[in-house]
């Protein structure tokens, strides 16, 4: 095993290129035939990596997010201690890409593979008058992933230049329909 790994560096440096621009293309692939029925139902963030700061301190007031996404609606529920706050958003989506609009945003949500088969990973390309981020977020019907499910999504949002990962408490409970 050391062996081969040795020879990887050696091939990549007598190639003169890096490795890592392959590791991060396997990593981010997107889902080019998703099918849209996958994407419906409830799920709950567990993960997500965002570029902003102030998002990212949104996020840290909330107790749980839940996303229940439709054929035309994305409804997202935030608990922040014993109350629940809604927003809701119209949704097209064509292959792996949907787009996501609301009164003062725009999102255009892309599916990634990823090896956890009870979740969804996308990247969020948010477009508003006050700004442009790009964020990663993996979510899941079960509140926990497994510890190599965490470390492949650090990694993916690191081949995106994204910061580590916030994670979610799995304990606090989530906003009920």
């Amino acid at each position: 095993m050391i062996l081969l790994a040795c020879a990887v560096v050696v091939a990549c440096l007598l190639s003169g290129t890096t490795c890592a621009p392959l590791a991060c293309e396997n990593l981010i692939r997107p889902l080019v035939d998703i099918p849209l029925d996958h994407l419906e139902g409830t799920w709950a963030l567990v993960g997500s990596s965002l570029n902003r700061s102030l998002d990212e301190d949104a996020l840290k007031t909330r107790d749980s997010v839940t996303f229940v996404s439709t054929n035309s609606t994305f409804v997202q529920r935030n608990r922040i201690g014993d109350k629940c706050q809604s927003s809701t958003l119209n949704v097209t989506k064509q292959g792996h890409v949907m787009t996501l609009t609301g009164a003062n945003y725009v999102f255009t949500a892309t599916f990634h593979h990823t090896s956890c088969e009870t979740c969804l990973l996308f990247r969020f390309d948010v477009q508003s008058a006050s700004h442009n981020t790009t964020d990663l977020y993996i979510v899941s019907t079960k509140r926990e992933l497994d510890a190599g499910v965490k470390e492949e999504f650090a990694a993916q949002a690191k081949c995106l230049g994204l910061p580590e990962p916030i994670w979610m408490d799995p304990t606090k409970e989530l906003c009920q329909s």
